[in-house]
């Protein structure tokens, strides 16, 4: 009796085991498809040209500075003019022709210091340049009373002066101080309306342009 009880108990675990999956595979998770990847970027354009640099995928943020090696060295200041774009914050030089031989990097003017689009001709040059109207103010102990300072709005301190900022590489644009120069370029507007350049670029443009040189800023 004893042993049939054994055999029906062992029976009945078995059934249980098996009609409860104790011993069945796990279930397997739903197996989704691999998300599909952007395609890299492939630059169409031989490396080397042109049309290569502007079309890098970084070409509104890169501080690089384009240069047809040949065209620059045959250009001379009687044949170049000069396209400033406030918009893609990039200065191309060309020659006679349409030729880019330069492109590089600028900063226009803020939103309120904006700079004046037209056409305009380069009326002076001068390498060593100081502002006349934005700078510093100085007490008579030489000490900074106020940066940023405007030489319309800000009074000078007694013995104090005025210390223009520096504005290397200067070309005039217009006669209410608008012009190229060297100077923070942070790839966004952050002048007082005129039209800044790394120091490496400026020195390119500046070897390549003289008095009456045309600009057109758009």
């Amino acid at each position: 009796m004893k042993s049939f009880y054994s055999l029906t108990l062992i029976s009945l675990a078995a059934m249980l085991l098996t009609s409860c999956g104790f011993f069945s595979s796990p279930i397997e998770p739903e197996v989704l498809p691999e998300e599909a990847k952007e395609p890299a970027y492939v630059n169409p354009y031989p490396a080397g040209t042109y049309e290569n640099f502007t079309h890098r995928e970084d070409y509104l943020k890169t501080w690089d500075i384009y240069r047809n090696e040949e065209a620059y060295t045959l250009a001379t200041p009687a044949e170049t003019r000069i396209e400033l774009d406030i918009t893609t914050l990039r200065g191309k030089l060309f020659n006679g022709a349409n030729t880019v031989i330069l492109d590089y990097p600028i900063a226009s003017g803020k939103a309120e210091h904006p700079t004046p689009t037209g056409s305009f001709n380069i009326t002076e040059k001068i390498i060593d340049k100081e502002s006349n109207l934005y700078g510093k103010i100085l007490d008579s102990a030489g000490n900074v009373v106020k940066g940023n300072a405007d030489s319309r709005k800000d009074k000078v301190p007694p013995g104090g002066k005025f210390d223009g900022a520096d504005m290397p590489y200067w070309m005039r644009l217009t006669n209410g101080g608008i012009g190229m120069h060297q100077g923070r370029v942070p790839r966004y507007p952050a002048s007082h309306g005129c039209i800044r350049h790394t120091m490496d670029g400026v020195k390119q443009v500046y070897a390549k342009v003289k008095i009456g040189t045309p600009v057109v800023v758009k």
